[in-house]
């Protein structure tokens, strides 16, 4: 039976390594990449690449910044006592698109998992804690998913911040048990986050 050339085949394995695509989407895909013009396969090659060395980490946030500082920690006119902690990027612009959250982000990278050997050292847990040192922050809002790991980082959290007396909150949810922050609609965040709770 005929089957794809070697390049074709090793394409489509690359898209299957993207989260949420199976082996059809990844077919599909490598073929809208034949059908792109050579300047269009040009660019797209380009523009990962270019995502890969121009996109690191804020030094402070822990957020994906092509500076040292992203926008958000540069900001002056942010609210500096109040810091969310979010699992990953893309819960940062979910927040974002309420346009109500005006304080400050910290990004874990992930959620505490001792079944798939995620412990505090894999996350950005000690850069957390080093941002509560100078007495500045007041609140942090511990908006992880409520998943089970996402229940179990936030209690782990809430326990680390006790000795720095800040308030320590959670979002209030309007999701349900095992929703995702980056899926939920602007008045749902709202919502969550006008309801958040002390823990």
């Amino acid at each position: 039976m005929l089957g794809f050339t070697p390049a074709l085949e090793k394409l489509v394995e690359r898209f299957r390594l993207l989260p949420g695509v199976g082996y059809k989407s990844a077919v599909r895909m490598a073929f809208s990449v034949l059908q792109m013009s050579d300047e269009d396969a040009r660019a797209f090659s380009e523009a990962i690449v270019g995502a890969k060395e121009k996109i690191g980490r804020c030094k402070i946030c822990c957020d994906i910044s092509e500076t040292e500082v992203c926008a958000v920690c540069a900001d002056p006119a942010r609210d500096e006592k109040i810091i969310c902690v979010v699992e990953s990027p893309k819960d940062v612009l979910a927040i974002e698109k309420v346009n109500h959250f005006h304080g400050l982000y910290h990004v874990l990278w992930g959620l505490l998992d001792p079944m798939e050997g995620v412990g505090p050292d894999e996350l950005c847990v000690k850069e957390l804690l080093s941002r509560l040192g100078d007495g500045k922050v007041e609140e942090v809002i511990i908006a992880t998913n409520p998943s089970i790991e996402g229940e179990a980082t936030a209690m782990y959290l809430s326990r680390l911040l006790k000795p720095f007396n800040v308030k320590t909150t959670r979002l209030a949810y309007g999701l349900p048990a095992g929703g995702e922050l980056e899926y939920a609609d602007e008045l749902t965040l709202f919502k969550a986050l006008e309801g958040r709770r002390e823990i």
